[in-house]
């Protein structure tokens, strides 16, 4: 299309008037031809704006600035030049031809068909417009059946039936918003918000688009972006009854949101977090995919609070509404610091099965595993009697009040000093361990470092050396192993 426009304004030929005001109209006019025939479609069109100020009567002119704006999508302004062509000069076919196929995008029928039906009225073999009347024609007939879907709730045939009818009629807001009403009916939100993004486009003044837009990508949970859509519908109407009153809500939720983000990601202010999802959750009632992300992020931040009751609880709640496999091992996660191996590795199972490449449940599996086997041997942050994100001054104090509890010389020979003697043995390899940051390290993520069986042990590991390097050996040691 846009190459035969081009064709068809460079066979059109312009008269000249001797004044000099013509002139400089036709110097306008000639840069624009030569604009357009480079494609330079900005820079033609500012030339033929100068012409047809210089001489608002010549329909020529405004005949090749209209095909221009066609070049360009703006159909809008072509549309009122092609008219304005026909005004002036009403037998002049190639404009009523333009305006019909515009027209006929547009969806806008009868009026369609009308110029159509001039045209070929003129010339009865223009095969442009006889093709243009066939796909009218087709089109009209397939908006009868949509009706007939629509009255018996078929919408997944009715989008199907609009999408032909749009193939013709590109340019139509309503067919779009026809259809963007039946994918929201099959649950389809993200078509349903490319259909109404592109009437946004086609309607300058679309406020209730953009309205539309917000709370369907609030209902999907993107908070943000409903956000800058509501800010769009505000820019044509600051006072609009439903955008203003939906910008002040969402404002707020997404200043919460972007707070607990922070204060997890950034600041590590678990307490914050908490809060802050708690206030989400009470200003956002029913949005239930608003309410998962408070929901996931409490999930998170009472598991890094060393609050894995209630973290278990909110994982719940947040699967409930969507499963992905980031929260599903977040769950695991929360299983884990609850030591529910069990039910960790079912987690992790089940992110595996929804995406088998999925390298955090890959390894979250290998640490709920081995975290399980260490569970039936010792674990060095109970035998020390400290939390799992003790820093290591309280792991060294742990350690010391153990060993001078336990060390045998404070026992009488038999099955009490033979208890004593691996508990103090117990004890020394937790601080051993708890201590390496290295060693510690891998004990987190489920493998212990003093394990013969693992081959990584540290050789000639001695209990007592340990004891004195923190004490000054103040025991003398007396005992036998037996």
């Amino acid at each position: 299309m846009y190459s035969l426009l081009i064709l068809a304004l460079l066979d059109i030929t312009f008269d000249v008037v001797g004044s000099v005001s013509q002139l400089e109209i036709n110097k306008h006019l000639e840069l624009g031809r030569e604009f357009l025939a480079k494609g330079q479609l900005q820079d033609a069109l500012s030339h033929y704006h100068a012409a047809v100020e210089g001489d608002p009567q010549n329909y020529l002119t405004y005949y090749k600035r209209g095909t221009v704006y066609l070049a360009l999508g703006k159909a809008k302004f072509a549309l009122l030049d092609f008219d304005k062509v026909l005004e002036l000069k009403e037998d002049f076919t190639s404009a009523r031809l333009q305006r019909g196929y515009i027209l006929l995008k547009q969806a806008q029928f009868d009026e369609a068909e009308t110029d159509l039906l001039d045209v070929l009225s003129v010339e009865g073999n223009n095969m442009d417009a006889l093709n243009a009347l066939d796909k009218l024609r087709s089109a009209k007939e397939d908006m009868k059946i949509i009706d007939l879907l629509l009255y018996n709730d078929d919408y997944a045939a009715a989008v199907h039936q609009i999408t032909r009818i749009i193939e013709v009629c590109p340019w139509s807001s309503s067919l779009r918003e026809l259809r963007a009403q039946n994918y929201v009916a099959l649950g389809d939100y993200m078509s349903a918000i490319s259909d109404i993004r592109s009437t946004t486009k086609l309607l300058s003044d679309n406020t209730e688009g953009f309205f539309k837009l917000s709370t369907w990508l609030y209902r999907l949970g993107q908070v943000d972006e409903a956000l800058k859509e509501i800010r769009e519908c505000l820019k044509l109407d600051p006072d609009h009854k439903q955008c203003f009153p939906f910008y002040k809500k969402i404002r707020k939720i997404n200043k919460l949101l972007q707070d607990m983000e922070t204060a997890l990601e950034e600041s590590k202010d678990h307490d914050t977090c908490i809060d802050l999802a708690q206030r989400v959750l009470k200003q956002e009632p029913n949005e239930q995919k608003v309410r998962f992300t408070a929901f996931h992020y409490l999930c998170k931040c009472y598991t890094a609070n060393l609050e894995p009751t209630l973290a278990i609880e909110n994982c719940k709640q947040a699967l409930k509404i969507m499963k992905e496999p980031g929260v599903i091992c977040d769950s695991a996660e929360a299983y884990l610091a609850a030591e529910m191996f069990d039910d960790a590795i079912r987690d992790f199972k089940e992110a595996l099965e929804i995406d088998p490449n999925f390298q955090r449940a890959k390894q979250g599996m290998q640490k709920a595993q081995q975290r399980q086997k260490l569970s039936e041997s010792r674990d060095y942050y109970k035998i020390l009697g400290v939390s799992r994100n003790a820093n290591k001054r309280d792991i060294i104090k742990a350690y010391r009040k153990a060993a001078q509890k336990w060390h045998p010389d404070n026992f009488q020979e038999g099955d009490e000093k033979k208890r004593a003697q691996k508990k103090f043995i117990d004890i020394a390899a937790a601080k051993e361990v708890l201590t390496d940051d290295e060693k510690r390290a891998k004990f987190d993520q489920g493998e212990d470092p003093l394990d013969p069986e693992s081959g990584r042990h540290q050789q000639g590991f001695n209990p007592f050396q340990e004891f004195h390097h923190f004490h000054g050996s103040p025991f003398q040691f007396k005992f036998h192993f037996n």
